[in-house]
């Protein structure tokens, strides 16, 4: 099996039911850097997408800049 190196900017989401709360797991694949955020069930997919997404790059900024 070959295995190709991940794309810049490539992402991978988890999505975890917990209850009454969804954990929104994001890593970056390059750097293996992860972050997470919990939410309610009924909060819009693409909402919680675009908040650890946010997240995830906040963080990467942060370590790039020391």
């Amino acid at each position: 099996m070959s295995r190709t190196s991940p794309k810049p900017g490539e992402i991978y989401l988890e999505f975890t039911p917990i209850g009454a709360m969804v954990r929104v797991s994001a890593v970056d694949a390059a750097t293996g850097v992860e972050v997470t955020i919990a939410g309610p069930k009924n909060t819009p997919r693409a909402q919680l997408e675009r908040t650890v997404v946010a997240k995830l790059k906040y963080v990467l900024n942060k370590q790039a800049k020391g």
